[in-house]
């Protein structure tokens, strides 16, 4: 919902078909969504010519870019220190939902060694 609302914003509505293949464009975990780290893939896609011309996602990357001439330099300036900014906010981000990630992992193990426990004491209690 939330990119469909961000590409009628700028100027480039989207179908419901046309925002799943968005998505699907980019999905790399394939649950249906975009993380933080899949919207940036658009923009590096972009950057290196991997997007599909008829793409949504081509359209979102080229109006994310700046026109020096309109915005002048400190308008550019702006731009990317705030990109440059996310970018740092970005790996910072990740590295937080890897920590998340293994923290689930670890409780996830846990958990299956302590049913393995529970059984083998309830198969000694019932024999």
């Amino acid at each position: 919902m939330e990119l469909k609302l961000m590409m009628e914003k700028l100027g480039a509505p989207q179908t419901h078909l046309g925002l799943k293949n968005m998505i699907k464009e980019v999905d790399e975990d394939f649950d249906g969504k975009l993380s933080f780290r899949e919207f940036l893939l658009i923009f590096h896609k972009a950057a290196a010519g991997e997007l599909e011309e008829d793409s949504g996602l081509l359209t979102l990357a080229k109006l994310s870019e700046i026109d020096v001439s309109i915005e002048g330099v400190k308008g550019a300036k702006n731009f990317f220190e705030a990109k440059v900014q996310a970018l740092s906010s970005a790996s910072k981000f990740e590295a937080e939902i890897r920590a998340e990630q293994d923290e689930r992992k670890r409780e996830e193990e846990e958990r299956k060694h302590r049913r393995a426990a529970f059984r083998e004491l309830k198969s000694a209690f019932t024999q």
